[in-house]
C-alpha cells in the first residue's frame, strides 16, 4: 500500500520523539535524533518512487547502512508504543495510509 512522505515523516518524528525521550532524556530531541529526523527528512523528499511505498517494501533502499541501522533501532523500540501514545498514527502506519 502507498502512503504520502508527509505522513510517513510525521510518523517518524512521533517515533523519535518516544525514542529520544527514553533512550536519551530527549525533550526536545537530542542532536543526534535532530541529525536522524533531518537525514530522513531529506531522504523523504528525495525519493524517486511515487506514489511512495513503505521504505521496507521499496525497491531502492537509499539510506546508508549506519542510518538504516539507526532508524531501525528506532522504529523497533518506538513502534510497539505508538498504539497508545498516538494510536491513530500507529493505525494508519501499520494500514500503509
Amino acid at each position: 500500500m502507498k502512503r504520502s512522505a508527509g505522513a510517513e515523516l510525521k510518523t517518524l518524528e512521533k517515533m523519535l520523539e518516544i525514542y529520544c525521550r527514553a533512550r536519551h532524556g530527549g525533550r526536545p530531541l537530542c542532536a543526534g535524533c535532530r541529525e536522524l529526523l533531518a537525514y530522513s527528512s531529506e531522504r523523504l523528499r528525495l525519493c524517486p518512487q511515487r506514489p511512495k511505498p513503505a521504505c521496507k517494501d521499496c525497491p531502492v533502499h537509499c539510506y546508508s547502512p549506519s542510518m538504516r541501522a539507526r532508524i531501525r533501532e528506532v522504529m523497533r523500540y518506538a513502534g510497539p508504543r505508538m498504539a497508545l501514545r498516538h494510536p491513530l498514527l500507529a493505525l494508519r502506519h501499520l494500514l500503509g495510509f
